[in-house]
């Protein structure tokens, strides 16, 4: 019998919420009460229910724990899964981004604050710092955004293991073509507002996330302030903002199959940081950002919160299942690709990251 799964990362805890139809759902949790988790990963690789956490221990510090059943149970090892070498001087704040390889079962990847990309070659056990990135002349020139500065998103391209693109705040979007060797800064055509005396420069955006269409291969960002789509690989970018009630928000997500879907989660100021006139919604397009169209059915009406660049996530059942979580804790699920939605958990602490996926 196949499970949805939706795991649901938070400032003090891990919850997992099951359901066999979408519909009725039963809440699990916490795991690692009291510890932040901000990132996760679900591994259905070689039919495999892994569950992978970027969890901070007050008293541990940041690592990552594997679940190997769904997320019921968990090695919580005292020992860290990943550290910054000796000669780089640097400590670990917290891992960010987990992001299972398609083109390599065993391979994982992690995104961390401070700017850095590690990789695994274990399934998620053990990682190394990816030097090419580490050692890229910009580097001392990123600056940490709003949330401290990280290698938020990574994006892999199916088909293609020599490619990787990862994204960071305040660094932007750069692009490696050899695996990780060698990296390129890749944001022609992204704004940066906040320049005046270059607001197109060749790095230093604010980008708060990346999303791939895996049926057309398009990218699709949402960067501090503008929405932009790329079908080139990243190459460069043309704004998809126009028709959105704003063009700021943290999260974007592509459909796993058909071309030209995607959903934005909008939100009203960069300095309110709320819904915009204060109704919770998600913004969808059919034709890859030439038009939207607002989804907001089940979701609430006088709502200030927001939600988070990785409190977002589908699923690839048919049709795809959309989830969200908000800063006050409550979490919607949607069974019918963003057209209604459903709350499945209420009152859990602030979401930091959302993921679906199906076992079984």
């Amino acid at each position: 019998m196949t499970e949805t799964i939706v795991a649901i990362g938070t400032r003090k805890g891990l919850w997992i919420a099951r359901s066999t139809d979408r519909r009725e759902w039963a809440l699990e949790g916490p795991h690692f009460l009291m510890s932040e988790v901000a990132s996760v990963a679900v591994d259905t690789r070689e039919g495999r229910s892994s569950v992978l956490a970027g969890v901070k221990s007050w008293h541990w510090g940041p690592t990552v724990q594997v679940s190997s059943d769904g997320g019921r149970t968990w090695t919580e090892s005292a020992e860290r899964a990943l550290s910054f070498p000796t000669d780089t001087d640097t400590a670990l704040e917290r891992v960010w981004q987990l992001t299972p390889d398609p083109n390599d079962s065993d391979v994982v990847w992690a995104g961390v604050e401070p700017h850095a990309l590690f990789r695994s070659t274990d399934r998620g056990k053990r990682y190394e710092l990816v030097r090419g990135l580490w050692d890229h002349p910009h580097r001392p020139s990123w600056e940490p955004g709003f949330g401290g500065g990280a290698v938020h998103t990574i994006v892999p391209e199916p088909g293609h293991p020599e490619h990787l693109l990862v994204a960071m705040s305040a660094g932007g979007v750069y692009r490696s073509e050899d695996g990780g060797n060698t990296w390129e800064a890749s944001n022609p055509g992204i704004r940066a507002y906040f320049m005046p005396d270059n607001e197109y420069p060749e790095f230093g955006q604010c980008v708060h996330k990346v999303a791939r269409g895996q049926a057309d291969g398009a990218l699709y960002a949402q960067n501090h302030k503008g929405v932009y789509r790329s079908d080139d690989n990243g190459h460069t970018w043309e704004s998809i903002a126009d028709g959105l009630p704003t063009d700021f928000g943290f999260t974007i997500l592509a459909h796993p199959r058909r071309p030209g879907v995607v959903w934005n989660i909008p939100v009203q100021d960069d300095g309110e940081r709320i819904p915009p006139g204060a109704q919770l919604q998600v913004q969808r397009s059919d034709d890859g950002g030439a038009h939207w169209r607002m989804q907001a059915d089940g979701l609430p009406a006088d709502s200030y919160t927001c939600v988070l660049r990785d409190a977002a996530s589908l699923d690839e059942s048919d049709p795809v299942g959309v989830y969200l979580g908000t800063r006050n804790g409550d979490v919607f699920a949607s069974a019918d690709e963003g057209e209604s939605f459903q709350r499945i958990a209420t009152q859990l602490p602030d979401v930091l990251v959302v993921r679906a996926a199906q076992l079984g």
